[in-house]
């Protein structure tokens, strides 16, 4: 079930870099990306309320705390980053850039996280790499 997530993402994510870069036409990179925020926001926490999770936000540790908002801040900045290339840039130069992100996920996995290294994982790596900078050459 979680490669069909995983397409999904894909998908969406797919979808945003073209609806962001139209929609970027005549405003201002920091409004777009305040806007996109917004609705974000409003989803995700109308989500949290149509399951009934919002109870459990009393349970998060100090430690949850501390690296959710680290990845908040981290989501802040990439599309802070993100949203400034997009409207400068084309769009086909700027994805695969931003998805070279994996890459650096998965060095981050086994250098942070300890997950396990192996020849598909390199290889993969590599190949995503290749791609990204033979995009944007």
């Amino acid at each position: 079930m979680w490669i069909i997530y995983a397409l999904l993402s894909a998908l969406f994510a797919a979808m945003t870099s073209i609806l962001a870069k139209i929609g970027l036409e005549s405003v201002n990179s920091n409004l777009a990306r305040a806007i996109r925020t917004a609705v974000v926001l409003v989803m995700a926490w109308g989500i949290v309320f149509f399951t009934g999770k919002q109870h459990d936000i009393t349970n998060i540790t100090q430690k949850s705390w501390l690296f959710l908002v680290l990845s908040g801040v981290a989501t802040g900045l990439s599309w802070l980053c993100y949203y400034k290339a997009l409207q400068i840039g084309k769009a086909a130069k700027v994805v695969p850039i931003d998805k070279f992100s994996v890459v650096i996920s998965m060095v981050l996995a086994f250098l942070i996280l300890g997950e396990a290294v192996n020849t598909k994982t390199i290889i993969g790596g590599l190949l995503i790499t290749a791609g990204t900078f033979a995009l944007i050459l």
